[in-house]
Order: C-alpha cells, then structure tokens, then sequence
C-alpha cells in the first residue's frame, strides 16, 4: 500500500470519530483484526495506528489496547490550559494561604518611583553582578557553589528547558529523556524541530545503558533528565545511579540538561557537583514562591555560556527588570527560603492525606513531593477516570501526557496536589477513593 493510502484509511478512520461513528473510549479492535476488516496487511494496520496516535486521535495503553481519545486536532498530546475545575489536582503550583503576605512584605517599597525607574529599565540574559551573586548564593547547596559567572537568566522555567535545549541540540538532532517526563517539554521539542528519544527507566529513573543503546542507535546531542523528584513518578535519583549515568554520559561526550524545579522539595545536589563540566542546572522561583512571579535560572559550564546566552536572546527569553528587581529582594531577605522551608512541610503533610485515602490502591509516590503517580484499577482507562472526575469538577493529568512514544502510556493519572486548600484536597482524595472502588462510573460525591 502506498503512503497516500494508509493516510487516507486513517483519514477514514479520523472521519468516522469525527462523525461520532467511533466515540471517546471506544477501543479500537487489534491490529490484526483491524487488517482483516479492512483488507489489507497487518504491517499497514500498524502504520495506520502509528498515524491516529501522532495525529492524538486514540491513545494507546500498555496491554490494555487502543482506545479513541476524542481529541480532533492534530498534534501532540498536551496539557490544556487551567480548566478551572472546582478542584484542580492538575496544575502543580503549591500556593500556601500566608504566602501572598509574606510576598507583599519582602516587596514593600518597590512601588517607590525611583525603584521602579530601575526596575522597569532594559535588562539583559546575564543580568547585574548584584542579581548573579544574590541568585549563586541562593542556588548554592552544602557542596556545590555555583560561580556568579555562570549564571544565565530567562523569565520561567519553560524558558530555561526551550533555551537549553535550543544551544545544544541542532534543529533534527536528538534529546535523551525520561520515557515520561515533563510535558511541556515535549511541544518545546517539537517547535525546535528537535526529535525527543524515550529512554528506559527503573526504579532509580534513566538507566545508563539505555543512554547508550540510543546513542548507539542514533547519535543523541543531550540528556534531559530530572533527577530530583521527577515529575510525574517522584523519584529522586540515588547517588549510586547518577554516577553511573553520568560515567556513561562523559564517555560519550553528551550534556545533561538537569532540571532541578522540584529540587527544593529535597534539597538534594544537582548532579553538576559531580561533573560541573557536562551538566547544565535548570531552575526557577515559580514553584518556590509563585506561579506570577518567576525568574529561571540556567547555571551553565564557562565552555557553553556565550551559547546559552544567545539562544536566550534569539528566543527572546530574557527576564524583565522587575522580575529581577522582585526575585532579588525575595531571595537576598530570606522570604524564598522560608517559603520553600513551609513549602516542604506542607508537601508532607499533603502526601499522609493523599496515602490515608489511597490506602490498597497502587500508588508510586514521594513523600517530599507535592505529586503522585497513580495507577488506576483494571475496570478504570486512564482516559475514562480523568473525564469520570473532570463530571465531579476535578481535573487531574492522564498518563498519555507524560508520554513521549504515543501508544506507550500506563494506565496511570498524575495528582498534583499543591493546588487547592486543604479541605478541597481532602474531598477531592476521598471522591477518587470512592471512584477507584467502585466497578462503573456511579457519581460519588456528596
């Protein structure tokens, strides 16, 4: 069959779920069967499939089959912007009740107009000495120091991730990622022409010689790996294992683009303090202080600085004066320390909330983090659970988000659970209990 013809059976197939002929949840009938109803061979079946998932029209679970998503659009599968659930355990941005006054206090006299005059003024990606040293002192840990010098600054996070992967990897070269992993990244990826390669994980997270079988494979420019409270899993890489990845990773040559957003949580050392040479440490305040108040950091090798401050500036990422002015203050006064000090209790104390009410259930978790990995009960798809919550206005995260190879999720949800109050937290994890336990989709909340 050529190309043109198993585009246009998938073309059939996207028309029959867009008519309603196929509907969210159905499952499609195996490969096999699928080539006998249609007449063709099962080699074509599977291209057809391949098609269906890089378009998000069905999604794939791992023995589990084939299921239509209800997505239409073409693309990749994407977290959507904030639903404005009731409850959202989808967004991961942990807001405490006495932040905003803590915040408004490390703030007071910014407002001034001789501050502001300062403030509001053209910044640049390396920003002041006043801003690298302030900001070295605060992302250094008890044995790694990282130089004034060596800091580079975007506006967030995504920032950070979209400008170090723009210096490092050449438009249809290929990154080295966990086989889930952050999602943003995975658009990020694709509006940079870069190709995303899953690698194998275990318990410990990448396993070293998965970096070297895609390497082998195809040559790989990067790694992008979060060693510390990985997100969606939790798991913090032991040091044993970064060792051993990062052995591998000199031998051939590659940079790892650690991401160390969650790092506050366990106050863990980047791996930068065992191969400062070969590791670029990403960074922000978005989760330490606030989603509208961020400032990424990117903490680079002296060899690859002058490239990462370009990327920043072609990609038009750099952080404006106040973001500056404001994230100085907050750091040098102590205000980020002290919120990430509440932050990691309430983290804590959110978890024993989350592990009272999922008590037999299988759930992969850190009890540093403020998310957690849960897989669902065999009567439960992943996609069919999120839309069952979305009906009692919760929004949580399916595994196919995570994803990187389409057709290779768990039958999993993510639960971020930084987000709401207390109390809502707290209903919102009894009606998912109630939901787990029951064989269909009855309506469980009060």
């Amino acid at each position: 069959m050529s190309k043109f013809e198993y585009l246009k059976l998938a073309d059939t197939v996207a028309a029959e779920i867009a008519n309603g002929a196929l509907k969210p949840g159905d499952r499609l009938p195996p490969q096999r069967s699928f080539a006998y109803q249609r007449k063709i061979a099962v080699s074509t079946a599977s291209r057809v499939y391949t098609e269906l998932l890089r378009r998000g029209l069905v999604v794939g679970e791992v023995g589990r089959g084939t299921f239509v998503s209800g997505e239409t659009r073409r693309g990749i599968a994407m977290p959507t912007e904030p639903r404005g659930a009731r409850i959202d355990l989808e967004v991961n941005y942990p807001i405490l009740p006495t932040q905003s006054v803590m915040i408004a206090r490390s703030l007071a006299g910014l407002e001034r107009p001789e501050v502001l005059d300062l403030a509001l003024r053209h910044s640049t990606t390396t920003g002041t000495l006043a801003a690298r040293t302030i900001s070295a002192e605060f992302l250094s840990r008890e044995d790694w120091s990282p130089a004034p010098d060596q800091l580079v600054f975007t506006a967030n996070g995504r920032q950070c991730i979209a400008s170090a992967l723009a210096a490092m990897v050449p438009s249809g070269g290929r990154c080295g990622v966990e086989a889930l992993t952050y999602p943003f990244i995975k658009d990020i990826a694709a509006r940079l022409g870069i190709t995303l390669v899953p690698l194998a994980m275990d318990e410990n997270g990448v396993r070293p010689d998965a970096v070297q079988k895609a390497h082998r494979e195809a040559h790989l420019s990067a790694l992008y790996v979060q060693p510390t409270i990985q997100n969606p899993l939790g798991m913090t890489m032991p040091a044993a294992r970064r060792a051993d990845l990062l052995r591998v990773v000199e031998k051939l040559g590659l940079t790892v683009i650690e991401d160390t957003v969650y790092g506050f949580l366990d106050e863990e050392t980047p791996m930068a303090a065992l191969a400062p040479d070969s590791c670029i440490t990403l960074d922000s305040l978005s989760k330490k202080v606030a989603p509208g108040l961020a400032l990424g950091f990117i903490v680079s090798p002296p060899r690859l600085r002058e490239r990462i401050m370009a990327a920043v500036r072609s990609g038009g990422w750099t952080a404006s004066g106040f973001a500056f002015a404001a994230g100085q203050r907050l750091m040098a006064d102590g205000t980020v320390a002290e919120l990430s000090r509440l932050k990691r209790i309430d983290a804590a104390r959110r978890q024993q909330m989350a592990a009272k009410y999922l008590a037999g259930f299988e759930v992969q978790a850190n009890v540093k983090s403020y998310h957690l990995w849960l897989t669902l009960p065999h009567h439960w798809r992943s996609q069919t659970f999120v839309a069952a919550a979305a009906r009692r206005d919760i929004a949580l995260t399916p595994s196919t988000t995570f994803a990187v190879s389409p057709g290779h999720a768990p039958n999993a949800v993510r639960l971020a659970l930084g987000a709401p109050s207390t109390e809502q937290l707290d209903l919102a994890l009894r009606t998912l209990s109630g939901m787990l336990t029951a064989k269909e989709d009855v309506d469980t909340t009060e």
